[in-house]
């Protein structure tokens, strides 16, 4: 693992972190479960692009689909 690699993942599971408070305060399903996998996914990749992809891919999964 490299510096990029470890900073990705701790931008996109800080983000998670949020998307889970959010989504269990507001009762959202999707922003919840958005949340739980921003948390972990960075633990079973370790491309950086590979990071980055499923990251946003996740982030735009709450504002894509509404619950």
């Amino acid at each position: 693992m490299d510096t990029a690699t470890l900073l990705s993942g701790l931008l996109f599971s800080s983000i998670g972190v949020g998307y889970l408070m959010y989504g269990k305060k507001q009762q959202r399903q999707a922003a919840f479960f958005s949340g739980l996998a921003l948390l972990g996914y960075s633990y079973l990749v370790s491309d950086l692009w590979l990071i980055w992809v499923i990251g946003m891919a996740l982030l735009a999964v709450p504002i894509i689909w509404k619950n």
